[in-house]
């Protein structure tokens, strides 16, 4: 089972609505192609900026252990050592790229694949129903809990059904 951040992109004025095509669902773990291609992984989810970072880290890094007369296997671990900093790190950094753009997180969601969890996320967001302004709920009349066979004393130690009276 995979884990997947949803990331909804912030409304406008003009389109009040959500598009559910434009969800971007980031899988949580490492990613195989952002290690063995970084550069191009980044330009290709236009992470403008963290390529911008990852090439001058790189460029400084070499010229570092260039300058401090480091051997050639000790220069070509240190690039290997960073392929795998961006791919243990590659959902992290496209989900700061998202944040930094202003897109929402929508929430977490577990499927066997991206499909299972995009039916599942689906599933439950249109079911989702509005929620009422906190100072309406609160001036709301309270119902009381349930009696239990004829008592007049509340249940203790249930928990209320979400978006149910209190």
């Amino acid at each position: 089972m995979s884990v997947y951040t949803v990331h909804v992109p912030s409304t406008t004025a003009e389109k009040s609505t959500q598009n559910p095509e434009r969800f971007i669902f980031i899988r949580d773990g490492f990613s195989f192609w952002a290690f063995l291609l970084g550069p191009v992984w980044m330009l290709w989810h236009r992470l403008w900026l963290v390529f911008i970072s990852y090439v001058g880290l790189a460029v400084l890094l070499q010229i570092g252990l260039q300058a401090i007369g480091a051997p050639p296997g000790v220069m070509w671990a240190a690039g290997v050592l960073l392929a795998l900093l961006i791919g243990v790190e590659a959902a992290t950094l496209r989900r700061l790229t998202l944040d930094r753009r202003r897109w929402t997180n929508a929430g977490i969601v577990i499927g066997d694949d991206l499909e299972a969890a995009e039916r599942r996320f689906f599933d439950a967001w249109t079911r989702r129903v509005p929620r009422a302004p906190i100072a309406a709920a609160a001036t709301a009349p309270v119902a009381s809990a349930p009696a239990l066979s004829g008592s007049t004393t509340e249940i203790v130690g249930l928990f209320p059904q979400p978006g149910g009276s209190r």
